[in-house]
């Protein structure tokens, strides 16, 4: 089983609040991994908006994106370049 780790500088205008952590979420169910989302050493499940929304995460919050499972690599490669986009979807 892959297990991924990356330090993420969240660039999207308005952080991961409500329509980006619903695309986030999207994404991330796309995948068998398990995916989990850190901010200031509280993990929360990568696969649940309201996990994601009550992490606060603005725009420049560093967060950290931990993949485990067959996909991983995948997912981690697609949520962290959602994460770096700059637009505000």
């Amino acid at each position: 089983m892959q297990n991924f780790k990356e330090e993420i500088i969240v660039a999207n205008s308005y952080g991961l609040h409500a329509r980006p952590a619903a695309v986030f979420v999207q994404i991330a169910n796309q995948y068998d991994s398990i995916v989990k989302l850190e901010k200031h050493g509280e993990y929360v499940d990568g696969k649940s908006i309201i996990a994601i929304l009550s992490l606060g995460i603005n725009k420049g919050a560093k967060v950290r994106l931990v993949v485990e499972g067959e996909d991983a690599k995948e997912a981690l490669s697609e949520l962290k370049e959602f994460l770096e986009r700059r637009g505000d979807d």
